[in-house]
């Protein structure tokens, strides 16, 4: 690259310049991601309806500044000048003696804008309009905003201003009031790497896509960022611009790093996923920046779960897009949804705690036992019927895990052998046992298989992962006289313990698998389990809303109180 080169505005400079500004847009025609902006002020100054007053709104590099030079070009180098190209190159430049450029952050006094209303006065030196452009505008105080409001509203007849801004809402209404106002949106991370990959050929820098792709990304919609991001890097190549050296030179996260979490997290591997972690931490990340990253990675699974390989949604190239698409298959949706929110809600408890590597660590193998959580939090659920991991959609995976979660009776008290496990999976739910058609008849027989025939029917009606879980945890003891005895299994997992304490939990599954007229008991060693207060109106628990948010943050509902309880409470 030679140092000797003629700038974007036309000048000739010893020095290097930024690509940022070498290549800022000179025209209309150049602008990227704001055409419709544009096309609108190019039609308003060919029909002469230009405004005196104009608003631009938007975050930071995405053509605020630079289409406020391009419009004030357009209204001031006119074709009938004979410095046409000698004023534009100026104003392009910020330079120019009529387009006049304010920082309103270090001129926000109401003695700055009492001096801009005098000057106001004067007549341009050689151009048509005298143009105010007035940068971060709400940095201006209230009293220098009262000062301009006059002069906003009737102007000299030559004075035009450009208001920008960042944050629109910090300037006054009575001011927005006396504007058009324009909205510039953060550019598409495609166009920014479109924009990219032109400079660098035009620059004669080699580089990889991938090294594009995410550079775009981080630019986050604002071009300025994106080609200052490519500065530092090209100034730290010494040949192509590669991934290696992208994670190098501006220290950002390993993208292979991050797959091996989310590969372990697919997995389920608790020691997998503390080592990925671990080797996170090692290259120097904080933990809130390892779980921002780990969050994206999940938002483009989620996303290429939804929509596939869309390379404009994920913000990626090609090869990348199918990569991740590929990565997602080893998910379902509501499972991507789910991690998305936990590395939030670990980097919020990470924040403020005095154990902030214990939380980190406990939530990545949170987070690759999620499918263990997941039938916990299904008992919770009490009597929901959706049978959500094996809807038809679903992926492989959880159908797999559903299959493993398949419960099968276990001999108690000279209780006839098991059936083989083909025999129970091979009979399909929908088909009605003899028990299910007719328990009466069932209570009734006094066969050798009585027992079996009864469990296998609690198992056919088990539609759900609660009800999976609920049997996974009991075994078979007897069925008599139309009362049927399981036991607790020894243990101290969620389930059980959810059975000790809200065997009633039962009683849809027994009344679908045996009939109304069955009684039921459930033995915890030798004493019958008892239902004990749980404080909880199981009408809410049912609610849509109440459900969703326990299963999507594998929440415990403890206790409902009324609004008038709560609030008495509070008085108290």
């Amino acid at each position: 690259m030679s140092n000797g080169t003629t700038n974007s505005t036309g000048a000739t400079s010893g020095e290097y310049q930024v690509l940022a500004r070498r290549y800022r847009s000179r025209g209309f025609d150049e602008v990227i991601g704001q055409e419709s902006i544009a096309m609108t002020l190019r039609i308003a100054i060919e029909r002469n309806r230009t405004a005196h007053a104009y608003l631009f709104c938007g975050t930071r590099g995405v053509g605020k500044t630079s289409m406020a030079r391009i419009f004030a070009k357009a209204l001031n180098a006119t074709a009938d000048l004979s410095e046409q190209e000698a004023i534009g190159n100026a104003i392009l430049r910020g330079e120019d003696i009529d387009v006049i450029e304010i920082d309103a952050a270090s001129n926000n006094g109401v003695a700055d804008a009492r001096d801009l209303i005098a000057n106001a006065g004067l007549m341009p030196a050689r151009s048509r309009w005298k143009i105010y452009i007035i940068d971060e505008v709400h940095m201006l105080s209230t009293a220098a905003f009262n000062a301009l409001l006059k002069t906003m509203e009737e102007p000299p007849e030559h004075v035009k201003f450009i208001l920008c801004t960042t944050d629109p809402h910090k300037v006054l209404a009575t001011i927005q009031s006396r504007c058009q106002r324009f909205d510039f949106k953060p550019i598409p991370a495609l166009r920014i790497a479109a924009h990219m990959k032109a400079v660098l050929t035009r620059e004669e820098v080699e580089a990889d896509d991938e090294v594009v792709n995410r550079i775009s990304r981080l630019a986050n919609g604002s071009m300025r960022d994106g080609l200052s991001l490519l500065d530092r890097l090209i100034v730290a190549a010494e040949g192509r611009l590669d991934a290696e050296l992208l994670e190098c030179a501006l220290g950002l996260v390993s993208l292979d790093r991050i797959d091996a979490v989310v590969d372990s997290v697919a997995e389920g591997d608790p020691a997998g996923v503390l080592k990925a972690g671990k080797e996170l931490l090692d290259d120097g990340l904080s933990i809130e920046q390892a779980l921002d990253a780990m969050a994206e990675r999940f938002r483009a699974l989620m996303a290429a779960r939804v929509v596939g390989a869309d390379e404009e949604l994920l913000g990626v190239g090609s090869e990348e897009a199918a990569s991740i698409t590929e990565r997602s298959g080893a998910f379902d949706v509501e499972t991507l949804v789910h991690l998305v929110a936990l590395c939030d809600a670990i980097a919020a408890r990470t924040k403020f705690s005095g154990a902030a590597r214990a939380v980190f660590d406990a939530g990545l193998v949170r987070m690759a036992l999620h499918e263990r959580f997941a039938d916990a939090a299904a008992l919770l659920e009490a009597g929901e019927p959706a049978q959500r991991g094996t809807k038809q959609g679903g992926s492989k995976k959880k159908r797999a895990v559903a299959d493993r979660h398949t419960v099968r009776p276990a001999p108690s008290r000279g209780a006839p052998p098991s059936p083989k496990p083909s025999e129970l999976e091979a009979k399909p739910a929908s088909t009605p046992s003899p028990a299910m058609a007719d328990p009466e008849p069932l209570a009734e027989t006094q066969s050798e298989h009585q027992p079996q025939d009864a469990w296998a029917a609690l198992v056919s009606a088990a539609e759900s992962p609660m009800d999976r879980a609920i049997l996974e945890s009991l075994v078979f003891d007897r069925f008599e006289n139309s009362q049927l005895t399981l036991r607790v299994k020894s243990g101290t997992d969620s389930a059980a313990g959810w059975i000790r304490s809200r065997p009633e939990t039962l009683a849809p599954l027994v009344k679908r698998g045996l009939g109304a007229d069955i009684k039921f008991e459930v033995l915890d060693g030798e004493k019958p389990v008892r239902s004990e207060a749980t404080g909880v109106d199981e009408s809410i628990r049912q609610r849509e809303i109440v459900r969703e948010a326990m299963d999507l943050f594998d929440a415990t509902l403890v206790e409902t109180r009324s609004a008038e309880e709560a609030s008495e409470e509070k008085e108290a």
